[in-house]
């Protein structure tokens, strides 16, 4: 999760390296892949997003980064409500 967050902030900050965008793409990858072991299909959904994003390259405007830094909050959130 906080490798989403760090890759959220960098992306906010248009400092969002290669290296970073691969962690995040692989770490969101690696966490939908979990999720959905689980059955959490909505969180499974949101990793995904963030996979799909970081792993295309596309550069972010405001409403990406926006979005991207509510996906791990979302998440956290959705993990509180299961404990």
């Amino acid at each position: 999760m906080r490798v989403l967050e760090s890759a959220a902030a960098a992306l906010a900050e248009s400092s969002l390296t290669v290296e970073q965008r691969e962690q995040a793409s692989s770490a969101a990858h690696k966490l939908a892949g979990v999720l959905g072991t689980f059955g959490l299909d909505e969180g499974t959904n949101l990793a995904r997003e963030a996979e799909n994003f970081y792993s295309s390259g596309a550069e972010a405007g405001r409403n990406a980064s926006e979005r991207l830094a509510q996906i791990p909050l979302q998440l956290r959130a959705m993990f509180a409500a299961r404990e």
